[in-house]
């Protein structure tokens, strides 16, 4: 095989959130008075965490004040509704099986808080098998940091050149490139292949069938 392993983002790439999220956010935004945002906007915010998501929906004048409640308020009310609409993307579970068929270990790095992380998996992913599902963790830095994935290509038993690292935003690409790993964008998600491709992607995957592919010789 020309790569030993498989490292996944989930938001965008095995899971389409969007709508939960944006749903999330935006009643957090009425609840403080503020405007709510367009779901293509949300579609930028996300990726980098919940501190972030929630400065990005929030007014630019916003204080620490205003985003530590709207933090609080997000965690509330994503709670209400992260299974309504979200579901995996059409061709995930073909391509997580063939690469099950293929041999391939997997994992999955977030940067949701990782019992999230892992409660999502567990409903939204049954009968998917991943040797490794981790969100944020207190002292670990979330993506683009590398270490995270680092790590988790040693316990996968895999150099990082052996491991493809499937994302679909910037901070994504960033992180496998900062890992020596090869990333590759997932133009179904939430950025633009424009994105992928300035932020490192070695390749592009238009749908989830591309995939598996690329791990032949």
């Amino acid at each position: 095989m020309r790569f030993k392993a498989a490292l996944f983002d989930l938001d965008g790439t095995l899971l389409d959130t969007i709508r939960d999220l944006a749903d999330s956010m935006n009643a957090v935004l009425e609840r403080m008075g503020y405007p709510t945002h367009p779901l293509e906007a949300h579609k930028v915010f996300v990726g980098d965490g919940v501190e972030s998501y929630v400065r990005r929906a929030l007014p630019e004048d916003a204080d620490e004040e205003t985003v530590r409640r709207g933090m609080v308020m997000e965690q509330e009310e994503y709670g209400k509704r992260w299974d309504v609409a979200t579901r995996p993307y059409d061709g995930v579970l073909e391509m997580l099986s063939a690469l099950d068929d293929m041999g391939i270990p997997k994992a999955i790095l977030s940067n949701k808080p990782d019992g999230f992380v892992k409660l999502t998996v567990e409903k939204l992913l049954p009968g998917c098998t991943f040797d490794i599902v981790q969100g944020v963790l207190p002292d670990v830095p979330k993506k683009p940091d590398p270490t995270a994935a680092l790590d988790i290509a040693e316990r996968l038993g895999a150099r990082p050149d052996e491991v493809l690292f499937l994302g679909d935003s910037n901070t994504d690409m960033k992180t496998a490139v900062a890992a020596g790993m090869y990333g590759v964008g997932a133009v179904w998600g939430f950025r633009t292949p424009e994105e992928l491709n300035e932020n490192g992607a070695r390749e592009l995957a238009n749908h989830p069938s591309d995939v598996p592919p690329i791990f032949s010789p």
